[in-house]
Protein backbone atom coordinates (compact mmCIF):
# COMPACT_ATOMS: atom_id res chain seq x y z
CA UNK A 1 0.00 0.00 0.00
CA UNK A 2 1.36 3.47 -0.59
CA UNK A 3 1.81 6.17 2.27
CA UNK A 4 -0.68 5.62 4.68
CA UNK A 5 0.84 8.25 6.93
CA UNK A 6 1.80 10.45 4.98
CA UNK A 7 -2.17 10.79 3.21
CA UNK A 8 -3.45 11.23 7.10
CA UNK A 9 -0.85 13.93 8.02
CA UNK A 10 -0.98 15.92 4.87
CA UNK A 11 -5.09 15.79 4.97
CA UNK A 12 -5.64 15.95 9.00
CA UNK A 13 -6.66 19.15 9.43
CA UNK A 14 -9.10 18.79 6.77
CA UNK A 15 -10.55 16.02 8.52
CA UNK A 16 -11.35 17.78 11.89
CA UNK A 17 -12.34 20.78 10.13
CA UNK A 18 -15.37 17.89 8.63
CA UNK A 19 -15.84 16.13 11.95
CA UNK A 20 -16.00 19.40 13.83
CA UNK A 21 -19.09 20.76 11.54
CA UNK A 22 -20.72 16.85 12.16
CA UNK A 23 -19.74 17.98 16.01
CA UNK A 24 -21.90 21.07 15.71
CA UNK A 25 -25.18 19.45 14.83
CA UNK A 26 -27.10 18.18 18.58
CA UNK A 27 -27.84 15.15 17.14
CA UNK A 28 -30.05 14.07 20.35
CA UNK A 29 -31.84 11.06 19.62
CA UNK A 30 -33.55 11.13 22.82
CA UNK A 31 -35.10 14.91 22.93
CA UNK A 32 -37.61 15.41 20.15
CA UNK A 33 -36.44 19.01 20.35
CA UNK A 34 -33.71 18.23 18.29
CA UNK A 35 -35.35 16.18 15.44
CA UNK A 36 -34.69 18.29 12.62
CA UNK A 37 -31.18 18.55 13.50
CA UNK A 38 -30.97 14.38 13.65
CA UNK A 39 -31.95 14.34 10.81
CA UNK A 40 -29.63 16.82 9.07
CA UNK A 41 -26.96 15.43 10.82
CA UNK A 42 -28.22 12.04 8.73
CA UNK A 43 -27.60 13.57 5.68
CA UNK A 44 -24.61 15.10 6.17
CA UNK A 45 -22.93 11.69 7.47
CA UNK A 46 -25.01 11.00 3.74
CA UNK A 47 -23.30 13.09 1.88
CA UNK A 48 -19.66 12.65 3.35
CA UNK A 49 -20.03 9.00 2.60
CA UNK A 50 -20.70 9.75 -1.11
CA UNK A 51 -18.35 12.62 -1.45
CA UNK A 52 -15.88 9.26 0.31
CA UNK A 53 -16.28 7.46 -2.95
CA UNK A 54 -19.36 5.57 -1.81
CA UNK A 55 -22.22 4.70 -4.23
CA UNK A 56 -26.17 3.83 -3.40
CA UNK A 57 -26.20 6.29 -0.77
CA UNK A 58 -29.57 7.29 0.37
CA UNK A 59 -31.36 7.61 3.73
CA UNK A 60 -33.68 4.91 4.37
CA UNK A 61 -36.72 5.52 6.57
CA UNK A 62 -37.69 3.71 9.58
CA UNK A 63 -40.65 4.58 11.90
CA UNK A 64 -37.89 6.69 14.11
CA UNK A 65 -34.75 8.18 12.40
CA UNK A 66 -33.37 6.83 9.22
CA UNK A 67 -30.33 4.55 8.67
CA UNK A 68 -27.97 5.98 6.14
CA UNK A 69 -26.82 3.62 3.64
CA UNK A 70 -23.78 3.18 0.65
CA UNK A 71 -22.09 0.71 -0.37
CA UNK A 72 -18.69 0.07 -2.91
CA UNK A 73 -19.38 -3.20 -4.69
CA UNK A 74 -16.15 -3.39 -6.85
CA UNK A 75 -16.63 -7.49 -7.64
CA UNK A 76 -19.14 -9.28 -6.15
CA UNK A 77 -16.94 -12.49 -6.00
CA UNK A 78 -14.45 -10.20 -3.28
CA UNK A 79 -15.34 -10.24 0.81
CA UNK A 80 -17.68 -7.55 1.87
CA UNK A 81 -16.99 -5.66 5.10
CA UNK A 82 -20.18 -4.19 6.48
CA UNK A 83 -19.49 -0.80 8.72
CA UNK A 84 -21.78 0.11 11.69
CA UNK A 85 -22.02 3.16 13.53
CA UNK A 86 -24.60 5.88 14.40
CA UNK A 87 -24.52 9.63 14.19
CA UNK A 88 -26.94 10.34 16.99
CA UNK A 89 -25.34 11.23 20.32
CA UNK A 90 -26.25 10.90 24.47
CA UNK A 91 -28.28 14.49 26.13
CA UNK A 92 -25.24 16.75 27.45
CA UNK A 93 -26.75 17.51 30.52
CA UNK A 94 -25.68 18.85 32.93
CA UNK A 95 -24.61 21.81 31.15
CA UNK A 96 -23.01 23.81 33.67
CA UNK A 97 -20.25 21.31 34.36
CA UNK A 98 -18.92 21.57 30.57
CA UNK A 99 -15.68 23.95 30.46
CA UNK A 100 -16.97 24.36 26.85
CA UNK A 101 -20.22 24.08 24.81
CA UNK A 102 -20.97 20.62 23.82
CA UNK A 103 -21.96 21.46 20.75
CA UNK A 104 -19.63 24.08 19.74
CA UNK A 105 -16.77 21.75 19.82
CA UNK A 106 -13.07 22.94 20.78
CA UNK A 107 -9.31 21.33 20.02
CA UNK A 108 -7.31 21.65 23.20
CA UNK A 109 -4.36 19.38 24.92
CA UNK A 110 -4.23 17.27 21.66
CA UNK A 111 -8.39 16.49 22.17
CA UNK A 112 -11.33 17.27 20.77
CA UNK A 113 -14.09 18.51 23.53
CA UNK A 114 -17.65 17.96 22.20
CA UNK A 115 -20.88 15.90 22.73
CA UNK A 116 -20.57 12.91 20.21
CA UNK A 117 -16.41 13.45 19.45
CA UNK A 118 -16.00 9.74 20.63
CA UNK A 119 -19.39 8.40 21.45
CA UNK A 120 -19.81 7.79 18.39
CA UNK A 121 -19.32 10.58 15.28
CA UNK A 122 -15.67 10.61 15.63
CA UNK A 123 -14.71 7.04 15.82
CA UNK A 124 -17.14 6.61 13.11
CA UNK A 125 -16.03 9.39 11.07
CA UNK A 126 -13.04 7.31 10.90
CA UNK A 127 -14.00 4.68 8.56
CA UNK A 128 -15.69 7.55 6.29
CA UNK A 129 -11.43 8.66 5.96
CA UNK A 130 -10.17 5.40 5.77
CA UNK A 131 -12.53 4.35 2.95
CA UNK A 132 -11.78 7.66 1.38
CA UNK A 133 -7.94 7.16 0.83
CA UNK A 134 -8.38 3.31 -0.10
CA UNK A 135 -10.69 5.09 -3.05
CA UNK A 136 -8.77 7.94 -3.70
CA UNK A 137 -5.40 5.62 -3.75
CA UNK A 138 -7.42 3.14 -5.70
CA UNK A 139 -6.10 1.05 -3.15
CA UNK A 140 -9.70 -1.10 -1.98
CA UNK A 141 -9.25 -4.60 -1.80
CA UNK A 142 -13.03 -5.59 -1.04
CA UNK A 143 -16.45 -4.67 -1.11
CA UNK A 144 -17.58 -2.56 1.81
CA UNK A 145 -21.09 -1.45 3.21
CA UNK A 146 -22.42 1.37 5.55
CA UNK A 147 -25.13 1.80 7.57
CA UNK A 148 -25.12 4.77 10.00
CA UNK A 149 -28.03 4.41 12.05
CA UNK A 150 -29.47 7.40 14.60
CA UNK A 151 -30.93 5.86 17.53
CA UNK A 152 -28.39 3.87 18.97
CA UNK A 153 -28.45 6.18 21.99
CA UNK A 154 -32.29 5.31 22.54
CA UNK A 155 -31.71 1.11 22.18
CA UNK A 156 -31.79 1.22 18.36
CA UNK A 157 -35.66 0.27 18.56
CA UNK A 158 -36.01 0.40 14.72
CA UNK A 159 -33.12 -1.45 13.59
CA UNK A 160 -34.09 -4.90 13.65
CA UNK A 161 -36.94 -4.40 11.77
CA UNK A 162 -34.27 -2.53 9.02
CA UNK A 163 -31.78 -5.64 9.29
CA UNK A 164 -34.92 -8.06 8.92
CA UNK A 165 -36.10 -6.44 5.66
CA UNK A 166 -32.80 -5.54 4.16
CA UNK A 167 -30.82 -8.75 5.03
CA UNK A 168 -29.94 -9.57 1.10
CA UNK A 169 -28.86 -5.60 0.87
CA UNK A 170 -26.41 -6.05 3.80
CA UNK A 171 -25.00 -9.57 3.02
CA UNK A 172 -21.79 -9.41 4.02
CA UNK A 173 -18.34 -11.64 5.67
CA UNK A 174 -17.64 -9.28 8.87
CA UNK A 175 -19.24 -6.43 10.37
CA UNK A 176 -16.91 -4.04 11.75
CA UNK A 177 -17.86 -1.57 14.28
CA UNK A 178 -15.77 1.50 15.77
CA UNK A 179 -17.88 2.13 19.12
CA UNK A 180 -15.58 0.62 21.95
CA UNK A 181 -12.48 1.86 23.76
CA UNK A 182 -8.92 0.49 24.05
CA UNK A 183 -6.84 -0.13 26.78
CA UNK A 184 -4.17 2.58 25.99
CA UNK A 185 -2.28 4.32 22.88
CA UNK A 186 0.66 2.23 24.36
CA UNK A 187 -1.05 -1.11 25.23
CA UNK A 188 -3.66 -1.64 22.26
CA UNK A 189 -6.15 -3.98 22.49
CA UNK A 190 -9.33 -5.48 20.95
CA UNK A 191 -13.05 -5.93 22.76
CA UNK A 192 -13.75 -9.71 23.09
CA UNK A 193 -16.94 -8.98 24.84
CA UNK A 194 -19.88 -6.70 25.60
CA UNK A 195 -22.32 -7.08 28.57
CA UNK A 196 -26.06 -7.30 28.12
CA UNK A 197 -28.65 -4.36 29.07
CA UNK A 198 -31.79 -4.05 30.89
CA UNK A 199 -33.61 -0.63 31.18
CA UNK A 200 -36.35 0.66 33.20
CA UNK A 201 -38.22 3.53 34.59
CA UNK A 202 -39.96 2.95 38.07
CA UNK A 203 -42.35 4.99 39.37
CA UNK A 204 -43.55 5.02 43.29
CA UNK A 205 -47.03 6.70 44.00
CA UNK A 206 -48.02 7.51 47.59
CA UNK A 207 -50.99 10.11 48.28
CA UNK A 208 -52.96 10.95 45.51
CA UNK A 209 -51.14 14.52 45.69
CA UNK A 210 -48.22 16.07 47.10
CA UNK A 211 -48.49 16.57 51.04
CA UNK A 212 -47.80 19.03 53.80
CA UNK A 213 -44.62 17.32 55.14
CA UNK A 214 -45.51 18.76 58.87
CA UNK A 215 -48.85 17.96 58.66
CA UNK A 216 -49.25 14.90 57.13
CA UNK A 217 -45.38 13.18 57.75
CA UNK A 218 -44.44 10.32 59.87
CA UNK A 219 -48.21 9.53 58.47
CA UNK A 220 -48.55 8.30 55.34
CA UNK A 221 -45.62 6.69 53.38
CA UNK A 222 -43.55 9.14 51.35
CA UNK A 223 -42.56 8.08 47.79
CA UNK A 224 -38.91 8.94 47.84
CA UNK A 225 -37.95 7.29 51.18
CA UNK A 226 -40.32 4.32 49.84
CA UNK A 227 -38.02 4.15 46.40
CA UNK A 228 -34.67 4.86 47.91
CA UNK A 229 -35.23 1.58 50.75
CA UNK A 230 -36.72 -0.31 47.71
CA UNK A 231 -33.42 0.24 45.32
CA UNK A 232 -31.28 -0.42 48.36
CA UNK A 233 -32.01 -3.52 48.67
CA UNK A 234 -31.61 -4.78 45.66
CA UNK A 235 -28.07 -5.67 46.81
CA UNK A 236 -26.71 -6.74 49.57
CA UNK A 237 -23.77 -5.88 51.97
CA UNK A 238 -21.71 -7.87 49.53
CA UNK A 239 -22.74 -5.49 46.39
CA UNK A 240 -24.18 -8.84 45.31
CA UNK A 241 -27.62 -8.43 43.67
CA UNK A 242 -30.57 -10.14 45.66
CA UNK A 243 -33.07 -10.30 42.85
CA UNK A 244 -34.25 -13.77 43.15
CA UNK A 245 -32.89 -15.67 39.69
CA UNK A 246 -30.18 -13.23 38.76
CA UNK A 247 -27.45 -15.48 38.72
CA UNK A 248 -29.15 -18.41 37.79
CA UNK A 249 -27.49 -18.40 33.78
CA UNK A 250 -24.64 -16.28 34.71
CA UNK A 251 -21.40 -18.19 32.22
CA UNK A 252 -19.04 -18.17 35.59
CA UNK A 253 -15.52 -17.37 33.71
CA UNK A 254 -12.83 -19.75 34.21
CA UNK A 255 -9.73 -19.34 36.35
CA UNK A 256 -7.65 -19.48 33.80
CA UNK A 257 -9.61 -16.54 31.94
CA UNK A 258 -9.38 -14.91 35.05
CA UNK A 259 -5.69 -15.43 35.65
CA UNK A 260 -4.98 -13.74 32.08
CA UNK A 261 -7.47 -10.84 32.81
CA UNK A 262 -5.40 -10.45 35.79
CA UNK A 263 -2.10 -9.78 33.60
CA UNK A 264 -4.00 -6.63 31.76
CA UNK A 265 -2.14 -3.76 32.21
CA UNK A 266 -3.72 -2.04 34.94
CA UNK A 267 -2.76 1.05 37.71
CA UNK A 268 -5.06 0.93 40.37
CA UNK A 269 -4.06 4.39 41.78
CA UNK A 270 -3.98 5.56 38.47
CA UNK A 271 -7.72 4.93 37.55
CA UNK A 272 -8.30 5.96 41.31
CA UNK A 273 -7.13 9.21 40.42
CA UNK A 274 -8.47 9.89 37.52
CA UNK A 275 -11.75 9.38 38.66
CA UNK A 276 -10.97 11.80 41.82
CA UNK A 277 -11.78 8.70 44.14
CA UNK A 278 -10.39 7.32 47.26
CA UNK A 279 -11.67 3.89 46.82
CA UNK A 280 -13.11 1.26 44.34
CA UNK A 281 -16.41 -0.21 45.31
CA UNK A 282 -17.91 -3.63 43.86
CA UNK A 283 -18.88 -7.14 43.91
CA UNK A 284 -16.93 -8.49 46.92
CA UNK A 285 -14.49 -11.65 45.53
CA UNK A 286 -13.54 -9.95 41.72
CA UNK A 287 -11.11 -6.88 40.73
CA UNK A 288 -12.04 -4.21 39.26
CA UNK A 289 -11.34 -5.46 35.79
CA UNK A 290 -13.74 -8.36 36.42
CA UNK A 291 -16.42 -6.16 37.59
CA UNK A 292 -16.62 -4.27 34.83
CA UNK A 293 -15.94 -7.39 32.40
CA UNK A 294 -17.38 -10.39 33.53
CA UNK A 295 -19.67 -9.38 36.29
CA UNK A 296 -23.10 -8.40 35.78
CA UNK A 297 -24.03 -4.79 37.45
CA UNK A 298 -27.23 -3.12 38.52
CA UNK A 299 -27.14 0.72 39.33
CA UNK A 300 -29.11 3.76 39.40
CA UNK A 301 -29.01 6.07 36.67
CA UNK A 302 -31.19 9.03 37.61
CA UNK A 303 -33.56 9.63 40.20
CA UNK A 304 -36.14 12.44 41.09
CA UNK A 305 -39.33 13.30 42.99
CA UNK A 306 -41.23 16.37 44.75
CA UNK A 307 -39.43 20.22 44.98
CA UNK A 308 -35.71 19.93 43.86
CA UNK A 309 -36.20 24.10 43.05
CA UNK A 310 -34.23 26.84 44.75
CA UNK A 311 -34.80 27.15 48.25
CA UNK A 312 -37.26 25.26 50.49
CA UNK A 313 -40.81 24.11 50.09
CA UNK A 314 -41.91 21.10 52.69
CA UNK A 315 -43.91 18.96 50.46
CA UNK A 316 -44.38 15.20 51.06
CA UNK A 317 -44.58 14.42 47.28
CA UNK A 318 -47.04 11.96 45.40
CA UNK A 319 -44.58 10.86 43.31
CA UNK A 320 -41.27 9.50 43.05
CA UNK A 321 -39.01 8.13 39.98
CA UNK A 322 -35.76 6.62 38.58
CA UNK A 323 -34.15 5.23 35.83
CA UNK A 324 -32.17 1.37 36.92
CA UNK A 325 -29.92 -0.46 34.11
CA UNK A 326 -28.83 -3.84 34.39
CA UNK A 327 -25.60 -4.79 32.30
CA UNK A 328 -25.78 -8.54 31.48
CA UNK A 329 -22.89 -10.89 30.82
CA UNK A 330 -22.97 -14.14 28.78
CA UNK A 331 -25.82 -16.63 28.97
CA UNK A 332 -28.16 -13.76 30.49
CA UNK A 333 -31.10 -13.15 28.71
CA UNK A 334 -32.30 -9.65 28.16
CA UNK A 335 -36.09 -10.70 28.41
CA UNK A 336 -35.57 -13.31 30.93
CA UNK A 337 -33.74 -10.21 33.67
CA UNK A 338 -36.46 -7.93 32.71
CA UNK A 339 -38.96 -10.17 34.06
CA UNK A 340 -37.43 -11.12 36.86
CA UNK A 341 -36.70 -7.14 37.92
CA UNK A 342 -40.03 -6.27 37.36
CA UNK A 343 -41.68 -9.30 39.86
CA UNK A 344 -39.41 -8.50 42.40
CA UNK A 345 -39.52 -4.52 42.45
CA UNK A 346 -43.50 -5.15 42.71
CA UNK A 347 -42.91 -7.71 45.07
CA UNK A 348 -41.11 -5.68 47.46
CA UNK A 349 -43.49 -2.35 47.36
CA UNK A 350 -45.22 -1.94 50.66
CA UNK A 351 -49.08 -2.04 50.42
CA UNK A 352 -48.85 1.67 51.64
CA UNK A 353 -47.60 2.83 47.70
CA UNK A 354 -48.04 2.00 44.19
CA UNK A 355 -45.47 0.65 42.04
CA UNK A 356 -45.07 0.91 38.16
CA UNK A 357 -42.32 -0.60 36.12
CA UNK A 358 -41.66 0.73 32.63
CA UNK A 359 -39.11 -0.98 30.67
CA UNK A 360 -37.30 0.77 27.99
CA UNK A 361 -34.65 -0.75 26.14
CA UNK A 362 -32.35 -3.82 26.18
CA UNK A 363 -30.04 -5.78 24.34
CA UNK A 364 -28.59 -9.48 24.62
CA UNK A 365 -24.74 -10.29 25.99
CA UNK A 366 -22.32 -10.54 23.13
CA UNK A 367 -18.55 -12.55 22.86
CA UNK A 368 -16.39 -12.62 19.65
CA UNK A 369 -14.21 -15.58 19.84
CA UNK A 370 -10.10 -14.66 19.40
CA UNK A 371 -9.38 -17.81 17.04
CA UNK A 372 -11.17 -16.57 14.19
CA UNK A 373 -10.05 -15.41 10.91
CA UNK A 374 -12.03 -12.02 11.88
CA UNK A 375 -10.07 -11.39 14.96
CA UNK A 376 -7.07 -12.57 13.43
CA UNK A 377 -7.34 -9.85 10.88
CA UNK A 378 -8.09 -7.14 13.54
CA UNK A 379 -4.96 -8.32 15.58
CA UNK A 380 -2.79 -7.81 12.50
CA UNK A 381 -3.75 -4.47 11.21
CA UNK A 382 -3.14 -3.24 14.57
CA UNK A 383 0.19 -4.91 15.48
CA UNK A 384 0.80 -2.80 11.81
CA UNK A 385 0.01 0.33 12.75
CA UNK A 386 1.12 0.40 16.56
CA UNK A 387 3.68 -2.07 16.47
CA UNK A 388 2.37 -4.18 18.87
CA UNK A 389 0.26 -7.29 19.20
CA UNK A 390 -3.14 -6.45 20.86
CA UNK A 391 -4.67 -7.56 23.99
CA UNK A 392 -8.28 -8.94 24.25
CA UNK A 393 -10.36 -7.76 26.93
CA UNK A 394 -13.82 -7.34 27.50
CA UNK A 395 -15.96 -4.00 28.20
CA UNK A 396 -18.35 -3.09 30.46
CA UNK A 397 -20.47 -1.23 27.97
CA UNK A 398 -23.54 -2.52 26.00
CA UNK A 399 -24.03 -2.25 21.87
CA UNK A 400 -27.56 -4.20 21.56
CA UNK A 401 -27.62 -4.77 18.09
CA UNK A 402 -24.12 -6.99 17.77
CA UNK A 403 -26.00 -9.67 18.97
CA UNK A 404 -29.51 -8.99 16.62
CA UNK A 405 -26.35 -8.64 13.84
CA UNK A 406 -25.44 -12.35 14.58
CA UNK A 407 -28.72 -13.90 14.90
CA UNK A 408 -30.26 -12.63 11.63
CA UNK A 409 -27.20 -12.10 9.17
CA UNK A 410 -25.43 -14.62 10.79
CA UNK A 411 -22.03 -13.09 11.09
CA UNK A 412 -19.41 -12.33 13.56
CA UNK A 413 -18.94 -8.62 14.43
CA UNK A 414 -15.08 -7.32 14.99
CA UNK A 415 -15.44 -4.88 18.00
CA UNK A 416 -12.10 -2.11 16.71
CA UNK A 417 -12.47 1.06 18.51
CA UNK A 418 -9.91 3.45 20.08
CA UNK A 419 -11.53 5.48 22.85
CA UNK A 420 -10.37 5.81 26.04
CA UNK A 421 -11.59 5.11 29.37
CA UNK A 422 -10.82 8.64 29.80
CA UNK A 423 -12.93 10.31 27.43
CA UNK A 424 -15.68 10.59 29.52
CA UNK A 425 -18.56 9.56 27.12
CA UNK A 426 -21.93 9.82 28.28
CA UNK A 427 -20.59 12.88 30.54
CA UNK A 428 -19.81 16.14 30.58
CA UNK A 429 -16.58 17.21 28.78
CA UNK A 430 -16.55 14.46 26.55
CA UNK A 431 -13.59 14.10 24.01
CA UNK A 432 -11.45 12.60 21.75
CA UNK A 433 -7.72 12.46 21.08
CA UNK A 434 -6.57 13.73 17.84
CA UNK A 435 -3.61 10.61 17.95
CA UNK A 436 -6.64 8.00 18.33
CA UNK A 437 -8.32 9.60 15.41
CA UNK A 438 -5.73 9.09 13.14
CA UNK A 439 -4.13 5.89 14.57
CA UNK A 440 -7.77 4.75 14.13
CA UNK A 441 -7.84 5.46 10.59
CA UNK A 442 -4.84 3.70 9.31
CA UNK A 443 -5.87 0.62 11.88
CA UNK A 444 -8.70 0.68 9.50
CA UNK A 445 -7.37 1.04 6.62
CA UNK A 446 -4.63 -1.83 7.22
CA UNK A 447 -7.86 -4.15 8.38
CA UNK A 448 -9.32 -3.98 5.07
CA UNK A 449 -5.93 -5.60 3.68
CA UNK A 450 -5.34 -7.92 6.72
CA UNK A 451 -9.24 -9.28 6.00
CA UNK A 452 -8.80 -9.08 2.40
CA UNK A 453 -5.78 -11.60 2.16
CA UNK A 454 -7.13 -13.94 4.79
CA UNK A 455 -10.02 -14.14 2.73
CA UNK A 456 -8.83 -15.35 -0.07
Amino acid sequence: MSDIKNYLDNNMDRFLNELIDLLKIPSISADSTYKEDTRRTAEMVREKLEAAGAENTELCETEGYPVVYGDKIIDPSLPTILVYGHYDVQPPDPLDLWDSPPFEPVIKDGKIYARGAADDKGQMYMHVKAFEYLNKESELPCNVKFIIEGEEEVGSVNLESFIKKNKEKLKADVILISDTSMLSLENPSITTGLKGLSYFEVEVTGPNRDLHSGVYGGAVANPINTLCKMIASLKDENNHISIPGFYDNVLEASEEERSKMAETPFDLDHYKSKLGIDEVEGEKGFSTIERTGIRPTLDVNGIWGGYTGEGAKTVLPSKAYAKISMRLVPNQSDKEITKLFKEHFEKIAPASVKVKVKPLHGGEPYVTPIDTLEYQAASEAIERSFGKTPIPVRAGGSIPIVALFEEVLQIKTILLGFGLDTDAIHSPNEHYGIDNFMKGTETIIHFYDTFSNLKK
